[in-house]
């Protein structure tokens, strides 16, 4: 293979990539955050004990988490403009499906992170006249985020990787920014080679980071 990287200049990675590389950046932390806080409310509906709650919540839960990513990604492209009777732009579409379906993934690791905390720390917030809901925003959350912000933040690196699904209704991410330079330059496997380096540099490296912080909760412990 005659491969030529020579293209490959600083203006062109600013021109066609650095455009697509803020808009993953945006899509993966307005996903994280609004999965982060719609999950955390569903997990607290599945534990509340009550069916109205607890069915609605589990139907979610396990609809979207048994469905592939890319399709919930055309439902929301192709029918919610149907529904609302006006088009909504690929970038709007992805942010909203992101956000929703991550809410799934971090419903369960919250569950679980929930169910970590003793149940006696619990009965003791009850114990001195707390509500069930200030026992779990003083007592139970802040210590279900510490033990689950390792998977919390290895959830976030699969749904960086993720974001790059969103070709399939054109919106400008970072490997559409390497696609379209590639076309430009007609070098599309030089540029198809080079996303995966940067995807590989930018998740492992995400990943030593999440290896320290469990490192550091696990000396807190």
């Amino acid at each position: 293979m005659n491969l030529d990287f020579t293209f490959l200049t600083w203006e062109t990675l600013v021109n066609f990539v650095s455009k697509g590389l803020v808009f993953s950046i945006q899509l993966t932390l307005v996903a994280m955050i609004g999965g982060i806080v719609l999950g955390t409310l569903l997990a607290l509906m599945r534990l509340s004990g009550k069916k109205w709650l607890e069915l609605p919540a589990s139907l979610y839960v396990n609809l979207l988490r048994s469905v592939p990513l890319v399709m919930v990604i055309l439902w929301f492209f192709l029918l919610i403009p149907l529904l609302i009777g006006q088009p909504m732009g690929a970038e709007l579409s992805a942010i909203i499906t992101f956000t929703v379906f991550e809410a799934a993934y971090y419903s369960e690791i919250m569950r679980a992170g929930i169910q970590s905390v003793p149940k006696g720390q619990v009965y003791a917030g009850y114990a001195v006249g707390m509500t069930y809901r200030q026992t779990m925003q003083l007592v139970v959350l802040p210590q279900a985020f510490r033990n689950m912000l390792p998977v919390l933040m290895t959830q976030t690196i699969i749904l960086f990787q993720d974001t790059s699904l969103v070709y399939a209704i054109g919106a400008y991410d970072l490997l559409k920014g390497f696609e379209v330079a590639g076309k430009n330059f007609n070098r599309p496997v030089e540029t198809y080679l080079v996303a995966a380096v940067v995807y590989f540099i930018i998740c492992f490296s995400l990943s030593m980071l999440v290896r320290r912080l469990q490192k550091k909760i696990a000396i807190i412990r």
